[in-house]
């Protein structure tokens, strides 16, 4: 597959988009909300309020406009999906000057956006003698922003695979790597599944994680069988990483619980409300990460490409129907799905999900890194440590050096 079918992209919002959003945040309606509530019930009103205001009245999304087409080279193209229709992806494609630089795929989750990979990419395109650098692709899965949306039922794991793999090929990387969070962990993880060894050769997440182990792994169900025991105490980061994901469980997972079930019916907020919209994300890009100071301009861009994306918000999140619905669900938890290709792994203490270490360990992970700070969303939190384990991992003496068949990252 070529280059043939691409197409420049260039974000621009119309003035008549901009002057429908501020007629809608004018005629809003706040809810009232009790005395001292803080963040226990949500949002604080007072928070919304301001971001609201900066939104209508000091927020120039044509300059914020003006700064990603500046920094990010975006394109087109049309994928067919095999058993559904032709879908025009949007992505991200900037490549490194050093020849020998290793294609590297870029996949987001929900609630993010090819915006999460803004600060990483200029890291990983750097070349050094030090250090591989990488051609690095960042896409828009069909439903987010500027790619267009699947019309038909069951569009699932697979087929974002699929898209994302005939991505890759269609830029000319028979070979590639890969780089995910959220449900870019699931997405890339399933690339290594269907097109590891021969096209996917080795992959990267930010979210390893595992479901308690069960007697199919004996000798690590027993430790945690044992882990009371002092001999078998999980670590104190494991035991933290423990309490944060039973925190997730308890009162951060509402929004699962509704996105895997009626996204239709929540769709209908999501779709009309930018004060709704706002509320439903800003409450992750808050609680998700870790004590990240965000800009009011910062937490408004990337709200407004979910508003002005050109499926609309709501096609977002009908990947968590899907995906908990089809069978592929069975696995959503676990990573004892195995991958044949080399695979690393980044710990922030902050993610939702933190297993102990013996639960996600694999035969074929040949990166860990452990990390004293950085939340859910690492690429936008925390750019200059992914890159760096990145760089570990592909480099000279790393698990996943020369993987890529002729570009190892380096100028030869």
């Amino acid at each position: 597959m070529s280059l043939q079918g691409e197409t420049p992209f260039t974000i621009a919002v119309s003035d008549d988009q901009l002057s429908l959003l501020r007629q809608k945040l004018a005629l809003s309606t706040f809810p009232d909300e009790l005395d001292d509530a803080g963040w226990d019930y949500g949002v604080p009103l007072a928070e919304i309020k301001r971001l609201v205001n900066r939104w209508k009245n000091g927020f120039d999304w044509h300059k914020q406009e003006a700064a990603l087409n500046a920094e990010l080279p975006q394109f087109t193209r049309d994928i067919d999906v095999e058993g559904y229709e032709t879908l025009n992806v949007h992505y991200v494609h900037k490549k490194s000057e050093v020849k020998g630089a290793i294609p590297l795929l870029l996949v987001h989750g929900w609630p993010g956006s090819f915006i999460e990979f803004r600060k990483l990419l200029p890291l990983l395109i750097q070349a050094s003698a030090n250090h591989p650098s990488f051609h690095v692709v960042a896409i828009s899965l069909p439903g987010y922003g500027f790619s267009t949306a699947p019309s038909k039922k069951g569009f699932e794991i697979p087929q974002y695979a699929e898209v994302a793999h005939k991505l890759m090929l269609a830029l000319g990387y028979d070979e590639y790597a890969t780089q995910g969070g959220d449900w870019g962990y699931r997405i890339t993880r399933k690339m290594a599944e269907l097109y590891g060894h021969k096209h996917s050769k080795a992959w990267h997440t930010n979210f390893p994680m595992s479901g308690p182990p069960t007697i199919s792994r004996p000798l690590v169900w027993l430790g945690h069988a044992l882990s009371s025991l002092p001999l078998f105490s999980y670590s104190k980061r494991e035991k933290e990483g423990l309490e944060r994901t039973m925190w997730f469980q308890r009162w951060g997972r509402g929004y699962y619980a509704e996105q895997t079930t009626r996204p239709q019916t929540l769709g209908y907020s999501l779709a009309d409300s930018p004060v709704g919209l706002l509320a439903w994300i800003y409450e992750k890009l808050v609680q998700w990460t870790d004590n990240y100071r965000w800009d009011d301009d910062e937490v408004l861009t990337w709200i407004s490409l979910y508003w002005f994306s050109r499926a609309g918000p709501a096609a977002s999140i009908r990947i968590y129907y899907e995906g908990f619905k089809a069978a592929d669900s069975k696995d959503l938890l676990s990573l004892i799905v195995h991958t044949k290709i080399p695979v690393g792994y980044s710990h922030f203490p902050k993610e939702l999900v933190i297993s102990p270490r013996s639960w996600t360990r694999v035969p074929n992970l040949v990166f860990e890194a452990e990390h004293d700070e950085g939340g859910h969303f690492a690429a936008y939190e925390k750019p200059e440590i992914l890159a760096g384990d990145l760089r570990k991992m592909f480099g000279k003496g790393g698990g996943a050096f020369g993987v890529v068949k002729d570009k190892n990252g380096y100028d030869a």
